[in-house]
């Protein structure tokens, strides 16, 4: 039997529905950032992997796993104002203020969690400030051990460095925690880690992208409970 002791969560896509939360608002961002100019936006949105009419964001999008400051090397060649330092604020600010479509509902999950003496973390590609304005509107925040975003000093995924400043922080042995996430950067940070990795489906990932990274993949995070009782 697995005796998990740590669950480490990617944000966007596994927290929060990615295209429920992020389809409908990039439409008015990627339209601001090229003031309204229809020809760039078409542009833009082909860059960045986004279907306009859909609202979505197509599988292989470069924003659903990046770091903001690897989505503002891809914005930059198709907008006016070339300055990225002040791109990034406009994108923090902006991810700040954008209503998240929880993907299952996350205090009494988190509650429940905690309630079986499990140690939790949230470790995101997103910036740190959107992140922690993002968890404190869902309630959430008091409820982690650890929260990480691509600029707290960890660095990003695929990389493990944020899931080794979890252990260190929680004390815990990385092969008794598990890294969940939608996408093949969350995976494959656990992976190097040294966790076990669960795969989740409400990012635009489809189950056999992720497969070959996943110990086993989940509909949501509603079902880890599920999971961990099957472990016992």
């Amino acid at each position: 039997a697995l005796d998990m002791k740590g669950l480490v969560f990617d944000k966007d896509g596994t927290l929060f529905d990615f295209n429920a939360t992020w389809g409908a608002w990039a439409l008015e961002m990627l339209k601001s950032e090229c003031g309204d100019d229809q020809d760039r936006v078409d542009v833009l949105a082909n860059a960045l992997g986004y279907d306009i009419a859909q609202r979505r964001f197509n599988a292989g999008s470069v924003v659903i796993a990046e770091t903001v400051d690897v989505l503002a090397d891809h914005i930059i060649p198709h907008i006016v104002d070339k300055d990225k330092a002040a791109l990034i604020g406009r994108m923090n600010a902006a991810a700040s203020k954008v209503p998240q479509v929880e993907a299952a509902p996350l205090k009494e999950l988190f509650i429940n969690l905690r309630a079986r003496g499990l140690k939790l973390g949230v470790a995101t590609n997103d910036a740190e400030a959107p992140a922690l304005a993002h968890l404190s509107k869902a309630g959430i925040v008091e409820l982690f051990d650890f929260i990480v975003g691509s600029d707290s000093g960890f660095g990003g995924k695929p990389a493990a460095g944020q899931l080794h400043g979890f252990c260190k922080a929680t004390d815990l042995d990385a092969k008794d925690c598990a890294m969940i996430g939608d996408s093949l950067h969350d995976l494959h940070a656990g992976r190097a880690a040294g966790m076990k990795t669960i795969g989740v489906l409400t990012g635009p990932a489809k189950a056999d992208e992720l497969a070959p990274a996943a110990d086993v993949i989940l509909s949501s995070i509603a079902e880890v409970p599920t999971w961990l009782d099957q472990q016992a």
